[in-house]
């Protein structure tokens, strides 16, 4: 699968597409969490790399694959810290990497996040 998002209706549309393609094959909680690590990502990429993001969504039988990258080349920190609770930036990149496997960059792909499926 693959999206072009370059505001928030299609980051929407893009996420409602995802989810509805991998819930034929994967649980409501993998679903779910791959939502959440695409919105997430998306969201980053759009506030802080600006213009156009776009996602591909690769899946096997256990693994899912998301990778988003933008027209300006916006790369997250390498690790991401706990935010606090009440704090209003630096949750999402955590919980991104609470619910991945991994989560890597590349020049060509931009984030590029496995999670497990079930």
């Amino acid at each position: 699968m693959r999206f072009e998002i370059d505001d928030y209706n299609a980051l929407r549309t893009a996420l409602k597409q995802m989810t509805l393609a991998l819930g034929e094959v994967f649980s409501e909680e993998t679903v779910f969490e791959s939502k959440l690590v695409a919105a997430e990502l998306l969201s980053n990429v759009l506030q802080h790399g600006g213009g156009k993001a776009w996602m591909r969504v690769e899946h096997s039988e256990d693994e899912i694959r998301i990778c988003v990258r933008c027209e300006n080349a916006y790369r997250p920190p390498e690790k991401s810290v706990c935010a606090d609770a009440y704090a209003e930036r630096g949750r999402g990149l955590f919980l991104v990497d609470a619910y991945c496997e991994s989560r890597t960059y590349s020049d060509e792909e931009g984030v590029i996040v496995f999670l497990k499926g079930q």
